[in-house]
């Protein structure tokens, strides 16, 4: 393996997800392995304007595989939407003689990525981490199933209740633009309705649904709701609304919020960022730019960052007839 690469820096951005400690450790230890020189940038790319960078070693990452969150912290930035702020993130990794840059986040993340590459022709690789699973070009994201796992573990709890009171729970999970945690969540846990932003059902059938399921004996329900669903203008608007044209349940909301994204990641997240943030540094120091380190039927992939941005086309076909068939 031949390169020019000397000095790799990591940073993680956007919203975070379990595992991408995992991720930043596999890349720092890659870079040790590899003999080159490792910095991690912290709060994303505003650290990166504001020059918080420190240089890590093997030892830095130890005992974080386990943790949630992301030890380097993370950060919006608008100073980075503007040409002047990726000049200053530029000049912060030449000063710092970086050679090149892992981005970990999802695709806010790689649309700065790949503009700070166009504009000053420095190498970039992405991983994908998010919980929303909505990255296109890879199979999952960093993160994605140790929410699944929060959720599935959560509406457990929650049917709980719903079946000692007669109650049929509305329960929010995230996904404004992916429906994928909402849909595979929905059916871990036997959820009765699943409504997500790629699928309109609409409200009077969701009515009709849940008073045929009423009338086969069902005493309590359970709707998982996709914060992008657009059959109300809010959850709480369509819990009321479902209250007023459905007798014999009591119905309340519950939105999981924030919880999904904490917690210690899964073994799959470890590991599957442990793949990718080798990936990442195995692509840079083989010459690679612009593109991002994905999954595809079990095998590590390179994907153009260009095509990874391309909107994701969600093939949920089969997911929703199973869903139909196991909630009669």
């Amino acid at each position: 393996m031949t390169t020019k690469v000397k000095h790799i820096a990591v940073l993680t951005s956007g919203g975070d997800a379990p595992g991408m400690n995992a991720a930043i450790r596999a890349v720092v230890r890659s870079c040790s392995y590899y003999n080159i020189k490792c910095s991690g940038v912290f709060k994303g790319y505003e650290g990166l304007i504001h020059n918080q960078i420190e240089e890590l070693n093997a030892r830095s990452v130890r005992n974080i595989i386990n943790k949630g969150g992301t030890f380097l912290k993370s950060a919006r930035s608008k100073d980075f939407r503007a040409v002047e702020g990726r000049q200053k993130a530029y000049a912060n990794l030449k000063k710092n003689n970086i050679d090149a840059l892992v981005v970990i986040g999802g695709d806010g993340s790689f649309t700065g990525a790949l503009k700070l590459s166009e504009e000053f022709n420095f190498p970039v690789v992405g991983i994908p981490g998010t919980i929303d699973n909505d990255i296109n070009g890879t199979d999952y994201t960093i993160g994605y199933d140790t929410a699944l796992n929060t959720v599935v573990e959560a509406i457990d709890k929650i049917r709980d209740t719903a079946s000692s009171h007669n109650r049929l729970f509305l329960i929010e999970v995230m996904g404004r633009d992916a429906g994928d945690i909402a849909l595979n969540a929905g059916i871990g846990a036997g959820a009765e309705e699943i409504l997500i932003p790629e699928e309109n059902m609409g409200i009077d059938r969701l009515i009709e649904s849940l008073k045929k399921s009423k009338k086969t004996g069902k005493t309590s329900s359970i709707i998982v709701v996709a914060e992008g669903d657009t059959s109300g203008k809010n959850i709480f608007e369509l819990g009321q609304y479902v209250e007023e044209h459905l007798d014999g349940y009591e119905v309340r909301v519950s939105v999981l919020g924030h919880i999904q994204r904490g917690g210690a990641p899964s073994c799959y997240d470890r590991v599957l960022a442990s793949k990718l943030g080798v990936g990442a540094v195995e692509a840079l120091l083989e010459g690679k730019s612009e593109v991002m380190i994905g999954i595809v039927h079990k095998t590590v992939t390179i994907v153009p960052l260009k095509e990874a941005l391309d909107k994701r086309i969600h093939k949920h076909d089969m997911l929703i007839k199973v869903a139909d068939i196991t909630s009669v």
